[in-house]
């Protein structure tokens, strides 16, 4: 595998939080999308899931309680919590998670 430019494979997607694949690692999949200030509705997943804000800042609601991550910081949701974008995140996420 070649070296990987994070941000710009993220600049050069065809819209905000659509996500492409970078590697695969075991059964995980490494994912970075870019986001933008507009929410994305709630969501559960069957597998806890690594998000890592390489810049900007991810402003998000998980189950209830309202988490900030910025620049460099890595959140884990767990397995089946419940969790919501809230307006204001931008800049580019990398996300670990299961197929």
């Amino acid at each position: 595998m070649s070296v990987v430019t994070v941000s710009e494979t993220a600049s050069a997607l065809p819209r905000a939080w659509s996500s492409t694949v970078l590697a695969r690692v075991g059964t995980a999949s490494v994912r970075v999308l870019r986001m933008d200030a507009l929410p994305v509705e709630e969501e559960r997943h069957d597998e806890a899931e690594a998000l890592l804000v390489l810049d900007g800042c991810l402003e998000l609601s998980v189950d209830g309680r309202e988490v900030t991550v910025g620049p460099g910081g890595m959140y884990v949701v767990g397995a089946g919590v419940p969790h919501a974008v809230r307006p204001g995140s931008r800049g580019t996420l990398l996300i670990v998670d299961r197929d």
